[in-house]
């Protein structure tokens, strides 16, 4: 006989484990409310999706005040700054100079493992694993979400609201109807091949560099073990480069008057990631709210998307708890203008970073030579060469206080 289907009333559901889902389950149980999580991938799946992470100072105070884990602190790195590199030559931008803050080096799936294990720790109710998940009601005031869990057994919640975190290909997105959303976005012309490399730290804090072959970015994993990108074309296949041809390019695109070399050795993982800014408004709809990728994306060069996932659930969590209390859709209205605000500076600051640094084939039109690159050299020489210019960098950079 087929597992009696198993229907349970939580407060809120959160469709989506990832950081953002983990970290509103995280908030809300200090407040006193209660939340059923749920994620159709397993948490050891989650655990082996390595990501890169640049953390900024109020993600890692989040994520130590509350109580989820300091050892962002204790193995995580602490960035004071970053080199921006062109022209052969490379100038800092010290972050702790110019605004009094750090950020840190931190992958996304350690993140992730902080909170699902302060998930576990706290008693929280996280599901992996669930599958044929679906959302139901969300213009009433009785949403119902449907799913089956990792053993086989069918299960419904019947929540007082749905969260939708589910990532840039999220269900809860499309469930706003076509008449009630804006969606904003904007493809860019080139992406990012990037690799991990066995090779030593190549400089202690991430060099973004910019040179007339395209843009490179150089990071860090561990002390034998490194994350770098180079710009590439939309729709490379990750084995179109030899690892001897990888090597050559991130040497010429590095090259330059200083001693600046770069170490070789065995890649061990490569894939091509594609650029797009998206943004679908408003963030909260009848009984469901959206967060992180679900609601915006944003290319990483600004090291912004986790943060803002982060920051969302920060103030979405307020916004929650204010609206249990009052019972006013005032209260998640307000979630929607306090967050967008915040996105819109990030897809603003994102968008200046990549162009920025990223070369585009073809003229200007009317130009006479090379314009767009001269310009964008004069632009990266402002930058560098004022402190209004490198405090700008700094402040977007390290993020702006959440609220």
């Amino acid at each position: 006989m087929p597992a009696a289907e198993t229907v349970e009333s939580p407060t809120i559901a959160i469709v989506g484990g990832g950081p953002a889902g983990l970290m509103l389950s995280h908030l809300l149980a200090r407040r006193g409310v209660d939340s059923i999580v749920l994620d159709h991938r397993s948490r050891t799946e989650i655990e082996h999706t390595h990501r890169a992470g640049i953390l900024e100072a109020d993600s890692v105070r989040l994520l130590v005040d509350t109580g989820v884990s300091d050892r962002v602190l204790r193995d995580g790195d602490e960035h004071e700054g970053i080199d921006l590199r062109f022209s052969g030559r490379s100038h800092r931008i010290h972050f702790k100079e110019l605004v009094w803050e750090s950020v840190w080096l931190y992958p996304q799936t350690d993140v992730f493992i902080d909170l699902a294990d302060a998930r576990a720790r706290d008693g929280g109710d996280v599901r992996f694993g669930v599958t044929d998940a679906s959302v139901e009601g969300i213009e009433t005031d009785s949403p119902i979400v449907r799913f089956t869990d990792a053993d086989g057994t069918p299960g419904e919640l019947r929540p007082r609201l749905v969260v939708g975190a589910d990532g840039s290909r999220s269900i809860c997105r499309r469930l706003v109807p076509e008449e009630h959303r804006s969606a904003y976005f904007h493809e860019y012309p080139f992406a990012w091949f990037g690799i991990l490399a066995q090779i030593p730290r190549v400089a202690p804090e991430l060099i973004y560099c910019r040179s007339e072959r395209g843009f490179a970015l150089i990071s860090q994993r561990t002390e034998t073990i490194q994350r770098m990108y180079l710009q590439c074309e939309p729709g490379m296949a990750p084995d179109a480069w030899s690892d001897e041809q990888i090597w050559e390019e991130f040497a010429a695109r590095l090259a330059g008057e200083d001693d600046l070399t770069l170490p070789t050795g065995p890649i061990i993982d490569r894939a091509v990631l594609g650029f797009r800014s998206f943004v679908q408004e408003p963030m909260h709809y009848g009984r469901l709210v959206l967060a992180g990728d679900a609601a915006h994306t944003v290319p990483p060069t600004g090291a912004k998307g986790l943060n803002l996932a982060l920051a969302d659930v920060s103030v979405l969590a307020g916004c929650i708890e204010d609206w249990l209390g009052s019972g006013s859709d005032d209260a998640l209205a307000a979630y929607t203008g306090t967050a967008l605000q915040r996105v819109w500076r990030a897809q603003n600051f994102s968008y200046w970073m990549t162009q920025l640094l990223h070369t585009t084939s073809g003229r200007s039109d009317g130009a006479v030579g090379d314009f767009a690159a001269m310009r964008q050299l004069g632009e990266l020489d402002t930058v560098v060469s004022s402190r209004a210019g490198r405090t700008y960098l700094a402040e977007c950079y390290t993020g702006w206080p959440q609220r």
